[in-house]
C-alpha cells in the first residue's frame, strides 16, 4: 500500500476483492441492541434458586444479539448511626440483590471522567445456569489511565464518563453490588462519613456480549451510531478493507508468514518509500496469525465509522485489561466483545482503546478497527496514544503470572509490528508526553520500545506479575527480527 505509513486522519477504507463481494454476515447485517435503562427490580430469589426456569428466562429476554444493561445506584445504610442520609449517599450505595436479564461482564460508570472513585467496588452475581451466587468479587476502580489523550477530540467529545476496568464474570442473571468510599491508603479502615464522596451519577453497567455475528430477532436495538443497516453493513465492510494488504475481505483471521514471505510483504508495504530505505535489509519477525474483528464478532455498527491515524509506531505499550482470570479461550471472542461493548456504550471512546488485545492460550486478536499494519491512534496510555499501540492481555496478573503463551504471543505481534517501523525491540525510544500522572504535557521521554503501560503513567497495570516478563519478550521480539 502506497505511502501507508504516512499520517492519515479520519481516513475510511472501502476495498473489494476476490471473496464474495457480500460476505454472508455482512448481508445479513443486524442492527445491535441499546443501552437499556434500569428496569424495575423483581422481588430477590433465594440464593440458588432461580426465579425462573431457563426456558422460561430465555423466552422472556428481549434478544441475544448483545446489549447493555444500566442500572443507577442507590444509597445503602447499614449502619442506623449514620448521621444523615445525605451523608449515607455520599459514601456507600450500591444495588440490592436483585435477578436481571443475563450478562456476563460488569462495571460501575460516573458521570464525570476527570473523577476518582476514592473507594472500593464490590460485587457477586448468580450463575445462570445453576442459580449459584458467588462471592463477593473486587472490581479494580483505577482505570482512568487508560484512556485517550487530553484535548483530544475523543476525550472531548461529551460522551467519555468516568469508569472502573470491567470485570468478566461469565454468564449470569443476577446480582449485587456495594460501593463504599475510603480514604486513600487506610485499607478500609476509615470511618465512613470522613471518606470522600463518590463520583456523581453512579450506574452499574452489565454487559450482554451477545452471540457475533448471529443475532436472534425480536427485541429492542442499539442504533449505530450513524444510523441503518446499511451504515452498519459498510462499516463492516471498511473494517476488513482495512486489512486489504493483508488478508481477503471479510476474512475471520490474517494467516501467519513465514520470516521470507513476511519480508516480500514488508517491500510491498513500503513501496512508497525512499529507495535507500527500501534497499535496507528489514529487521522483522514473521507476520504472526491475527483473528480479525469480523472473527471475534465486532459488531461495526457500534463505534464511530472513520479510523483515525497516528504518524508511526514508535513504542509498544503492554496491558492487562483488570477483568479477572475467571475465563477460558473458547470465551476469548465474547469477552473482547464484551470489553468492546463496555468501551463505546459504557465509558464513550469511539472503539476499544486497545490496538491488539491477546488471551492466555496466545492467541492474538485485532483491537481498534483501522488496519492491523497501520499506525492505528488508540486510547490505551494516556499521555503516549500517539505514535504507539497497545497490546493488552485479557486478565488479571498483579499476582498471578501470565502464561508463557501470552508472553511469546506478546513477542511476536511485537516484532513484526515494530518490525514494519524499523524499531528494534530492545532499543529505546522517546515520545512525546501529551499530559500524565508521572511526565508533565510536551516532555520528551525516554522509554523502552516495549514498555508496560507503569512506564507511561503511575498505575499498577500490567500488573507486577506481567510486567516483570517483559524483559524475556524483548528479548524474544528481537530474537524473532533475526536480530
Amino acid at each position: 500500500m502506497r505511502g501507508f505509513l504516512a499520517s492519515s486522519i479520519g481516513v475510511t477504507c472501502a476495498a473489494a476483492l476476490a471473496l464474495p463481494l457480500t460476505p454472508p454476515a455482512l448481508a445479513a447485517a443486524r442492527p445491535v441492541p441499546t443501552t437499556e435503562v434500569a428496569t424495575a427490580a423483581r422481588p430477590a430469589p433465594h440464593a440458588g434458586t432461580p426465579d425462573t426456569t431457563l426456558t422460561d428466562r430465555r423466552a422472556a429476554e428481549p434478544s441475544a444479539a448483545g446489549s447493555t444493561q444500566s442500572l443507577p445506584l442507590e444509597p445503602l445504610t447499614r449502619n442506623r448511626a449514620t448521621p444523615s442520609a445525605a451523608a449515607s449517599a455520599t459514601a456507600e450505595q450500591g444495588l440490592s440483590r436483585r435477578a436481571v436479564r443475563r450478562f456476563s461482564l460488569v462495571g460501575v460508570i460516573w458521570d464525570d471522567p476527570q473523577a476518582e472513585l476514592h473507594g472500593r467496588v464490590h460485587v457477586r452475581t448468580r450463575a445462570a445456569g445453576t442459580g449459584t451466587w458467588s462471592g463477593w468479587q473486587v472490581v479494580e476502580t483505577h482505570n482512568a489511565d487508560h484512556a485517550a489523550d487530553l484535548d483530544t477530540p475523543e476525550s472531548t467529545s461529551g460522551r467519555v464518563r468516568g469508569a472502573t476496568a470491567p470485570l468478566w464474570v461469565g454468564d449470569s442473571d443476577g446480582v449485587e453490588l456495594r460501593v463504599r468510599s475510603e480514604l486513600q491508603g487506610t485499607g478500609g479502615r476509615s470511618v465512613a462519613v470522613a471518606a470522600p464522596s463518590l463520583p456523581s451519577g453512579l450506574r452499574l453497567e452489565l454487559v450482554d456480549p451477545g452471540e457475533g455475528d448471529e443475532a436472534l430477532p425480536g427485541g429492542p436495538v442499539d442504533s449505530p451510531r450513524t444510523g441503518g443497516l446499511n451504515t452498519e453493513a459498510s462499516a463492516a465492510t471498511d473494517a476488513s478493507a482495512a486489512n486489504a494488504d493483508l488478508a481477503p475481505l471479510g476474512a475471520t483471521e490474517i494467516t501467519a508468514l513465514s520470516r521470507a514471505a513476511t519480508e516480500r510483504e514488508f517491500y510491498t508495504l513500503r513501496a512508497g518509500a525512499p529507495a535507500d530505505r527500501q534497499r535496507a535489509k528489514p529487521y522483522i519477525g514473521p507476520r504472526p496469525r491475527i483473528v480479525t474483528r469480523r472473527g471475534w464478532g465486532a459488531n461495526e455498527g457500534l463505534r464511530e465509522r472513520k479510523f483515525v491515524y497516528t504518524k508511526k509506531v514508535k513504542a509498544a505499550f503492554v496491558h492487562h485489561t483488570a477483568s479477572g482470570n475467571k475465563y477460558n479461550c473458547s470465551q476469548s471472542p465474547s469477552l473482547i466483545r464484551s470489553i468492546y461493548r463496555y468501551h463505546v456504550k459504557s465509558m464513550g471512546w469511539r472503539d476499544v482503546g486497545y490496538n491488539f488485545l491477546i488471551d492466555k492460550c496466545g492467541k492474538i486478536y485485532e483491537g481498534r478497527a483501522g488496519g492491523v499494519a497501520r499506525p492505528v491512534l488508540g486510547a490505551h496510555t494516556l499521555g503516549f496514544n500517539s505514535n504507539s499501540m497497545g497490546i493488552a492481555v485479557l486478565g488479571s496478573y498483579g499476582s498471578k503470572k501470565p502464561s508463557s503463551a501470552a508472553v511469546k504471543a506478546i513477542a511476536r505481534v511485537t516484532a513484526w509490528k515494530l518490525g514494519l517501523y524499523r524499531m528494534n525491540p530492545r532499543g529505546k525510544t522517546y515520545l512525546k508526553s501529551a499530559g500524565s500522572n508521572l511526565h508533565r504535557k510536551g516532555k520528551k521521554v525516554r522509554l523502552n520500545v516495549i514498555s508496560g503501560h507503569r512506564d507511561g503513567f503511575k498505575t499498577a497495570c500490567p500488573g507486577r506479575k506481567l510486567y516483570g516478563k517483559l524483559g524475556s519478550a524483548r528479548s524474544a521480539a528481537a530474537r524473532y527480527q533475526g536480530r
